[in-house]
């Protein structure tokens, strides 16, 4: 299973501690997870975090390298794919991000830094379909989120599936990918709904 490794946000809002740690393996249960190459999957991933979080990941371990505010944690996920952490002043005020780089390209961490200050100066907060898919995957508990078997309706191996419950308390798995408009928005926070209806009618 491999995805583009294009620069994307994954969670709207702001992971303090237990959602940063969730976030920073959103694929932990992916079919034969230590097989292969998954940079891919990682490279281009952020998202916010609270102050204390970036520092708490500042003071954790010493840093592999330090860029004015950013720095980069030295173990690396996967093949040469690490946590940079950025503390960035936009509209005024400084804000804090994690993001996944690959550092065999030289020009990942400023791609990622220009991205992330780009998309949060925007005057219009849109979420776009791809943004709001992530954010139900990121945002759904692990015990409700999978990867597709035999099991799963329109069974494609190792797709991601999450689990839809009826009125009547029944469950089935359904393909992120196959969600209705309607059933992310259900899964949404109530503040990002509106977000949801602005990015479908940009």
């Amino acid at each position: 299973m491999s995805t583009p490794s294009a620069i994307r946000k994954v969670y709207q809002g702001i992971a303090e501690r237990h959602q940063m740690f969730r976030m920073l393996d959103r694929y932990a249960q992916r079919p034969h997870r230590f097989e292969g190459d998954a940079s891919a999957l990682y490279a281009g991933e952020w998202f916010k975090i609270t102050e204390s979080e970036h520092d708490y990941m500042f003071e954790i371990l010493p840093p592999l390298w330090i860029r004015g505010s950013m720095f980069a944690i030295r173990e690396f996920l996967t093949g040469s794919v690490t946590s940079v952490f950025f503390a960035l002043r936009i509209d005024g005020v400084i804000r804090h991000f994690h993001g996944y780089c690959d550092l065999s390209d030289r020009g990942s961490v400023e791609d990622m830094r220009l991205a992330i200050i780009e998309l949060e100066t925007r005057p219009v907060r849109a979420m776009t379909p791809d943004e709001r898919l992530e954010h139900t995957w990121s945002a759904t508990a692990d015990a409700y989120r999978a990867y597709s078997d035999e099991t799963a309706a329109q069974y494609l191996h190792g797709q991601r599936v999450i689990a839809l419950f009826s009125n009547a308390g029944s469950s089935r798995l359904k393909l992120l990918y196959d969600l209705t408009d309607g059933e992310i928005t259900a899964k949404l926070p109530v503040q990002l709904r509106h977000l949801a209806r602005a990015a479908v009618a940009a």
